[in-house]
């Protein structure tokens, strides 16, 4: 092909075995007028062999070779560009796909309006269940075109660079290109666009099929999800510094309230959920990175965001990083802090000790959590597994410690329940919670995991167990808090194994885990798969109480 419409470009490092899959879903485009780039960031395994195979079968495919590996994507987006024959660009990494209208549907909004890049919707897919989302769907929900960034902030939050269709003319024009040497180039390079843009196209449809592996071994896990690391920080606080730098000097200051707000509520709420599984070295480092930069930040972003982010914020600020922990095991579950204190005037702030300035009184102020007031069904509590020791076969039993800072529950032992639902029926295990000091009780409850009601088909998953609380005819349901290093344990129950494990991630909840064996997983759980006729199901019905 002479003249091709579209340059599509695959990034790849040794990643030969996804590679052709990639490469498959760009040629299988709607839209054949295009251009296939293979850009190897010097690969050392297969790579090379795999790409030249696939650039023999296809005479669009072309193959360029980095002479070092540069350790990113930058580079090799960047050498694809200056070597591109087609008058609009787009970028694909080697672990994801295109969906098969991608091309044709971007290139449409160019044609309909003369516009810097077109953007879609990116259709998520978790790899280890299968799970599929739409990355921020609230930005992409209906077709429109923008006379710049100014008319939707939002969009801020929408930093992939490979969700997006560029008029080459326009990336020269502005000498637009991927900062080397640094990660989280998207970033940098996604906010240049957007304020450079004189306009731009958003469309519902999904033109890019992003495939997320959360539990990557270390070594092959994605930049993003590399957070453990102290570099990693780093990166993504100094792309930050380089966004500002831009925004000032570019013209678009006023941007940088919003660009401040998705600072805070993505790139620091990624590492916040992290925060109880870090060790003191980490998070006094971490303070270190992101101290400095978070005092840049404008005081209407931290205004903008839920209470609980913004108590971890200010406790990382301050230094209190013994505290960081149990403040940030609350986020996005509703869990109240172990304790409050009051000033003079009743304002209740966070932890034991009255902030001792204008901003800690601020930031720490709980008021707008209606501790003591808010309907007993969405009252705080914050429940915490204290001991957990295992019994024969599947039972364990726990200590659960409950806070109650706001004061809800009557003096004395109160009545409380554990509950678990693997199946469509509830197991609800009831125990006592006895008072240790006004707004903490403790007690201990028994599960056995062998005496729960599961589906004939079996039951394939993971369940959170939670602790409700009643009074006066109303209940409350809230998650348990377990140990975060307690070692699992796995048992085996009726046609199935049981794991009691603590969650590997976000607050830390217990976290029971199902998996079927047996004729249970052979045939019971495929049959139920395929079985939507009433009939057909009581037949499976009638099979399991065979096999049982």
């Amino acid at each position: 092909m002479t003249s091709p419409d579209v340059t599509v470009t695959i990034i790849v490092h040794n990643d030969a075995a996804r590679l052709p899959r990639a490469v498959a879903s760009v040629r299988a485009q709607t839209h054949a007028g295009i251009e296939i780039v293979i850009s190897d960031d010097h690969s050392t395994d297969d790579t090379p062999e795999v790409a030249r195979r696939l650039a023999a079968e296809d005479d669009r495919i072309r193959v360029i070779r980095l002479p070092e590996n540069s350790g990113g994507c930058s580079a090799p987006r960047n050498r694809a560009i200056e070597t591109s024959r087609a008058p609009y660009l787009m970028f694909l990494d080697s672990d994801d796909e295109l969906p098969p209208r991608a091309v044709e549907v971007l290139l449409a909004a160019h044609r309909e309006h003369e516009v810097d890049f077109a953007m879609g919707a990116v259709r998520r897919v978790r790899v280890d269940n299968g799970r599929r989302s739409t990355w921020m769907p609230h930005l992409v929900a209906e077709r429109r075109t923008l006379q710049g960034i100014e008319e939707d902030p939002r969009l801020l939050f929408e930093h992939l660079a490979t969700s997006k269709m560029y008029r080459r003319d326009f990336l020269d024009r502005h000498r637009l290109r991927f900062p080397e040497g640094i990660h989280y180039e998207d970033q940098l390079f996604s906010a240049q666009a957007y304020c450079l843009a004189k306009a731009f196209t958003i469309v519902p449809d999904p033109v890019y099929t992003w495939y997320i592996e959360p539990f990557a071994a270390a070594a092959s896990a994605s930049i993003s999800n590399q957070r453990d690391r102290i570099s990693n920080v780093r990166d993504r606080v100094g792309v930050q510094r380089l966004i500002d730098d831009f925004l000032r000097d570019s013209g678009h200051e006023g941007l940088r309230a919003d660009k401040d707000f998705k600072f805070l509520k993505h790139d620091f709420r990624m590492y916040a959920g992290d925060l109880p599984y870090r060790d003191d070295a980490w998070l006094a480092s971490f303070a270190e990175i992101m101290n400095p930069y978070l005092d840049t930040l404008s005081p209407e972003a931290y205004d903008r965001l839920p209470r609980a982010e913004r108590v971890v914020l200010e406790l990382l600020r301050q230094g209190r990083t013994a505290e960081v922990r149990p403040a940030a095991r609350g986020l996005g579950h509703a869990v109240a802090p172990r304790a409050v204190t009051t000033d003079d005037a009743g304002v209740p702030y966070w932890g034991e000790t009255p902030p001792a300035t204008e901003r800690a009184r601020r930031e720490l102020d709980l008021s707008e959590l209606e501790l003591d007031t808010r309907p007993f069904p969405t009252a705080l509590f914050r429940h915490e597994i204290t001991d957990l020791t295992y019994d024969a076969g599947a039972a364990l039993t726990l200590t659960v410690r409950t806070y109650d800072p706001g004061l809800r529950l009557p003096v004395g032992p109160q009545r409380a329940s554990l509950l678990l639902t693997p199946g469509k029926r509830r197991m609800t295990v009831p125990f006592r919670l006895d008072p240790v000091r006004p707004g903490v009780f403790t007690g201990t409850v028994r599960l056995d995991l062998a005496s729960a009601s599961l589906p004939v088909q079996g039951f394939d998953g993971l369940r959170h167990p939670q602790i409700r609380l009643e009074q006066q005819g109303l209940a409350n349901s809230s998650v348990l808090l377990a140990p975060l290093d307690f070692p699992a344990r796995t048992a085996r129950v009726p046609h199935h194994t049981v794991t009691v494990e603590p969650e590997p991630r976000n607050p830390g909840r217990l976290q029971i885990r199902w998996r079927p064996v047996g004729a249970t997983a052979r045939v019971l759980r495929p049959m139920a798969r395929r079985v939507t006729n009433p009939r057909l199901r009581s037949a499976a019905r009638l099979a399991a109480s065979v096999l049982k």
